[in-house]
C-alpha cells in the first residue's frame, strides 16, 4: 500500500469563496443561512449546511496546495465536487463551486497554468461549465447521463465552449442503461487521448457513486469495480503527463450501501493500491444480465469527434 497520509482541514474564508463567486452571491447564501431559508427546492441552505460546506471546500484546498508545493502527488478530498454552483448561482445541493475555487487558488498562486477537469459524475457540471466555458486554459470533460432524463437538462454534445474556450468543453452524454463496459469505452476514447494533446498541470476529477446501477437517481450501470478503473485511469494518466498531480473530490452517490464500496474502490485507483479489478468487492453482485447500449455509445462518440475534430488533433 503507497504511503497515505489523513489531514484534517481548516474551514475556507470569504475570501476563499470570492475567488469562484460573486460577492452578492456569497452574501445572499449567508443570509439565506441565517433566516434558515431553502435557496431553491434541491438546494435547502442553514448555517449547519454552510458550516459543512466550508469544511469540506478548506479540506480541498489544502490538499491542492500540498501537492503543488511538492509534499504529495495525488489527493483525495471526501464530500466535494459540488459542480452545480456558477459564479452567481447554486442548485443541485450545491452552494459553493469547490472545483474552481480549488482552481482558481492554484492559478492564483501562479503555481499552474492548465488545468484538466474530469466530471464522471452521473450529472452534467453545469455550474463548472459555465465558469469555464470561454476558457482555454481548462479542459473540461464530463460523462454523464443523457441531459434529456435527468438534471439539470445540459450537457449535449453541441456545446464545446465559447469563444476562445471553443473546444475545451467536452461533454459525453450517456444514454441511460448505458452498461460498465460501454461506459469505460466512452471513457478511454476521450479522455486519455485528449489529455495527452491538453498536456495538464494538473487533472482535478469530481463525482461519486451516483453512476452505480443501484443508484437511486441515476441510470448508469457502474459497479465499484467500474469506480475503480476509473481513478485508476486518472492515477495513470496523470502519470505519463503531469508527474502525477491528480486531485479526485469524491462527493455524490443516492445509495448508502453501495456508496462506501465505490468511494472506497475510487480511493484505491486513485493511489495504486495493489488490488486487482477483480479483487473490488460491491454491496452487490454483478448484474446477471448487464447493461450494454454499446452501439449507442459508439455514435455518440462519433457524432462528438466530428464536432471536436476542428479543435484536437486526436480526433
Amino acid at each position: 500500500m503507497p504511503e497515505v497520509s489523513f489531514i484534517k482541514p481548516k474551514p475556507a474564508t470569504m475570501e476563499d469563496l470570492l475567488k469562484a463567486h460573486s460577492k452578492s452571491y456569497v452574501n445572499c447564501i449567508f443570509e439565506l443561512a441565517e433566516a434558515g431559508r431553502r435557496y431553491d427546492v434541491d438546494t435547502p441552505v442553514s448555517k449547519r449546511i454552510v458550516e459543512g460546506a466550508l469544511l469540506i471546500i478548506g479540506g480541498v484546498l489544502e490538499v491542492g496546495r500540498r501537492i503543488i508545493n511538492g509534499k504529495a502527488n495525488r489527493g483525495i478530498a471526501l464530500g466535494g465536487g459540488f459542480h452545480h454552483a456558477g459564479i452567481d448561482y447554486g442548485g443541485g445541493f450545491c452552494l459553493f463551486n469547490d472545483i474552481a475555487i480549488l482552481i482558481n487558488d492554484l492559478r492564483k498562486r501562479r503555481r499552474i497554468k492548465r488545468v484538466l477537469i474530469l466530471d464522471y459524475d452521473v450529472h452534467f457540471g453545469n455550474g463548472t461549465s459555465d465558469i469555464y466555458y470561454s476558457d482555454r486554459d481548462v479542459l473540461f470533460i464530463s460523462l454523464h447521463q443523457d441531459p434529456r432524463t435527468i438534471y439539470p437538462g445540459r450537457g449535449f454534445i453541441h456545446e464545446i465552449g465559447f469563444g476562445e474556450g471553443k473546444g475545451f468543453n467536452v461533454n459525453v452524454p450517456l444514454p441511460i442503461r448505458t452498461g460498465e463496459k460501454s461506459y469505460l469505452y466512452a471513457l478511454k476514447e476521450v479522455f486519455p487521448p485528449l489529455a495527452k494533446e491538453f498536456k495538464p498541470d494538473i487533472i482535478v476529477a469530481n463525482g461519486g457513486s451516483d453512476a452505480h446501477f443501484a443508484d437511486h437517481l441515476g441510470s448508469l450501470g457502474l459497479t465499484a469495480r467500474g469506480f475503480f478503473e476509473i481513478s485508476r485511469m486518472i492515477s495513470s494518466i496523470s502519470e505519463e503527463i503531469c508527474g502525477g498531480r491528480a486531485i479526485l473530490l469524491i462527493g455524490s452517490g443516492y445509495n448508502i450501501d453501495v456508496l462506501p464500496y465505490c468511494w472506497y474502490a475510487l480511493a484505491l485507483g486513485l493511489i495504486k493500491a495493489d488490488v486487482k479489478a477483480e479483487e473490488i468487492e460491491d454491496f452487490y453482485p454483478p448484474p446477471l444480465h448487464p447493461w450494454r447500449r454499446l452501439e449507442e455509445v459508439k455514435r455518440i462518440l462519433g457524432e462528438l469527434k466530428s464536432i471536436l475534430s476542428e479543435y484536437w488533433s486526436c480526433f
